[in-house]
């Protein structure tokens, strides 16, 4: 029977039923109901949304801050965010950054929130720079502070540099390996950073104009950075894959959380956490015991970013 047929068996079916006595209408629309649901959308024909795993590097503090701000109220800001969104999260720890009391106070107010953290190196060095055995001492030294107040073996690398030298690449991945870590990918990143410090000096000068212009060219940043990565997955690969953000613990970005994870929303992505996220094949790479590097950055082409000429000192 053709489309049509269908439909119109379904129709005779639902008149007939109901101008049947009550009990024969509930066997006439009992078996008229599977001809419905075969002409009905079906939910799992649909595209599924798209996924994206939050990632927060630099705590216990991202500098600089405008005059008032703190690392603890930023990370609440960002934290008050994450619960109104219901957004799971992930936090890369720097334990040698900052006074001595941000790293406690920070963390108990990360993980009474809920949420997981794992190691960004001690001081936040950069591989390229210091080597393989360096690395993996500030490595070492991260977990040692981090171990007791619950650190998950997840490593995100600073500055995102796991050694351009093949060797040196290989011999932290045998060292995170034997040390049972994952590494965190990174396929969405809109240089979040850049806005901390024109902000703090726009804020400094009094500079509401030139604050709106920053916040409007973050959120177009983000957009741009999300169309862009989704247009190489699906022509890579015909598909979403779940997408990793890279953030940071900045006071822009606190003060632009809410209207940051809005727009991801609104632009149909579902939060997930970055656990799930890398279950995708995608991120086979992330486990250390396979050849490197993680895969790199979706979207390949610049964006722009606000640099010393807003608001100059």
């Amino acid at each position: 029977m053709g489309e049509e047929g269908v439909q119109a068996e379904v129709t005779t079916q639902v008149a007939t039923a109901t101008r049947a006595p009550a009990a024969r209408s509930t066997r006439l629309l009992s078996a008229a109901l599977p001809l419905i649901l075969a002409l009905a959308p079906h939910p799992a024909l649909a595209a599924p949304a798209p996924q994206i795993a939050l990632t927060f590097d630099d705590l216990p503090l991202h500098t600089p801050y405008p005059g008032g701000d703190t690392p603890l109220s930023v990370t609440d800001a960002i934290l008050a965010a994450l619960k109104q969104a219901r957004a799971p999260a992930f936090g890369f720890v720097n334990a040698g950054k900052g006074e001595a009391g941000d790293l406690d106070t920070v963390l108990d107010h990360w993980r009474a929130a809920g949420l997981p953290f794992g190691n960004h190196g001690f001081r936040h060095l950069n591989l390229d720079k210091v080597g393989a055995a360096e690395f993996v001492a500030e490595l070492d030294r991260n977990q040692a502070a981090l171990a007791p107040r619950g650190m998950k073996r997840w490593l995100r690398y600073p500055f995102l540099a796991e050694g351009r030298d093949p060797a040196v690449r290989d011999a932290v991945r045998a060292a995170l390996a034997q040390r049972h870590y994952r590494i965190a990918g990174v396929s969405l990143s809109f240089d979040d950073w850049a806005w901390n410090a024109p902000y703090a000096r726009c804020a400094a000068q009094g500079n509401t104009a030139a604050i709106a212009d920053l916040e409007a060219r973050f959120l177009s940043a983000a957009r741009a950075d999300a169309e862009a990565a989704r247009a190489a997955s699906q022509a890579r690969f015909r598909r979403d894959v779940p997408y990793v953000l890279l953030l940071h613990v900045g006071a822009f970005d606190a003060r632009m959380m809410p209207r940051l994870l809005a727009l991801y929303r609104d632009m149909g992505f579902r939060f997930v956490t970055l656990e799930q996220a890398q279950r995708d094949p995608f991120y086979a790479a992330t486990d250390p015991a396979r050849p490197g590097p993680t895969p790199a950055l979706l979207r390949t082409t610049p964006l722009p970013r606000p640099g010393d000429d807003v608001c100059p000192a």
